[in-house]
């Protein structure tokens, strides 16, 4: 028998690694994304209840998939249309039996294209994706866009309403109808990676499961979309800073920074990897008369990074340089801020600080810890000591992450 807490533990993992799969393959079964999860949490649910007191099954995600088909029926039958279902779910397995070709193979990017359909807004379709293919949790999603989490909430449940009375099939859409859907689908892995590689919240600073199963997906669509340069552009980035897991967290799961990494656990492989996708997207662009978009200018900005044989030799005038084609692109707050760092280590902190102190004053990035934790950052190597521990309480007490509010606290504590 498990206690409560570790059915709890081993749920949360199965989650985060196969929830997406889970609702992936209920939702082309059932042919309706809301229904598939809904259903899938109905059974997480029930092995919450169960598992205290049967035990874990060997086999916890075909368990999980199991329970979630029969709840889906109950569902169904719930609302009179069993045998309609019933002729479906035959349809659909007897299309299973002579499979004839799939342009989108994979069932969880298939997800993917599904709730970035173009009948909903930009907003709605992230936050939907995030929810479904990320696991992400509605507070995690609202951190990431810096919004309020209620907010976040009324964007899923308006999708998934609107893709209800829109009726969208689960249907994988024709190569030609993809455009309208990629910009979405490519910013959710993005984000997707983005919470895997400095976690908004919880225990752990990063969450490789989720990171890699975003790079996975970039990788997979990169492939049926070999002529568009942002899908290499993003997925070396995310090659880039996925080569240095190994050196970001030190003993316990510590926060090890850029400059304090050991850049021999970077992985050469990966790097290897970025320097050619991005290669890549760069001679498509001029290939096709195009410049180079968000993900390109990031990707260049982790290469000057991963590139660098020690944090001595990063050519940080240049990096200064990408982020302000970066800012005029795509403006915001968070460009803006690490513009600022760029700043602070090319020409000096005074200047920088200049930056940060108007962000502040716009009242940019409010709520976050990001800004006061590179605020006091840079009045620490001004020399003005207190009001730099001031800065680091306050960061502190905004951090979500525990191991982000630790380092926090322990430089707000320094002499």
């Amino acid at each position: 028998m498990d206690s409560a807490a570790a059915v709890r533990g081993r749920l949360d993992a199965l989650w985060r690694i196969e929830g997406a799969r889970i609702v992936a393959a209920l939702a082309r079964v059932t042919g309706d994304v809301g229904l598939a999860e809904d259903a899938a949490q109905d059974a997480v649910a029930e092995a919450l209840a169960s598992w205290s007191g049967t035990g874990i099954p060997r086999n916890p995600g075909a368990w999980i998939s199991t329970v979630a088909k029969r709840r889906a029926i109950d569902r169904w039958r719930r609302a009179e249309r069993l045998q309609d279902r019933y002729e479906m779910l035959a349809r659909r397995a007897q299309d299973e039996a002579a499979p004839e070709w799939d342009p989108l193979p994979d069932d969880v990017l298939r997800l993917l294209f599904t709730a970035c359909h173009p009948v909903l807004s930009t907003e709605a379709q992230i936050a939907l994706t995030l929810r479904v293919v990320g696991s992400l949790r509605t507070d995690e999603i609202a951190r990431l866009f810096l919004v309020p989490t209620a907010t976040v909430q009324q964007r899923i449940v308006r999708a998934r309403k609107t893709l209800a009375a829109a009726r969208v099939p689960f249907e994988p859409p024709e190569p030609n109808e993809w455009t309208p859907r990629l910009r979405g689908v490519l910013h959710v892995i993005y984000l997707m990676f983005t919470e895997g590689y400095a976690a908004t919240s919880g225990e752990n600073w990063t969450r490789p499961d989720l990171a890699n199963e975003a790079l996975r997906i970039g990788r997979v669509l990169a492939g049926l979309v070999p002529r568009v340069p942002e899908a290499h552009a993003l997925v070396a980035l995310l090659e880039f800073s996925a080569s240095r897991f190994a050196a970001r967290t030190g003993p316990g799961g510590a926060p090890v920074l850029l400059a304090d990494q050991d850049r021999t656990r970077w992985d050469r492989a990966q790097i290897h990897r970025g320097v050619a996708g991005l290669a890549r997207a760069d001679g498509l662009s001029e290939e096709l008369g195009l410049t180079r978009g968000s993900y390109a200018l990031q990707a260049a900005i982790a290469q000057c990074h991963a590139t660098a044989a020690r944090p001595g030799l990063t050519d940080w005038p240049r990096i200064v340089v990408l982020y302000e084609a970066l800012g005029r692109l795509s403006p915001g707050p968070v460009v803006e801020l690490n513009r600022a760092v760029a700043v602070s280590m090319a020409t000096g902190p005074e200047a920088a600080l200049a930056i940060v102190d108007r962000l502040a004053a716009e009242g940019a990035l409010r709520g976050s810890h990001l800004l006061p934790s590179v605020r006091a950052e840079l009045l620490a190597r001004l020399g003005r000591t207190d009001e730099a521990r001031a800065e680091f309480s306050a960061a502190a007490a905004l951090a979500r992450n525990r191991r982000e509010r630790e380092v926090l606290e322990r430089r707000a504590a320094a002499p």
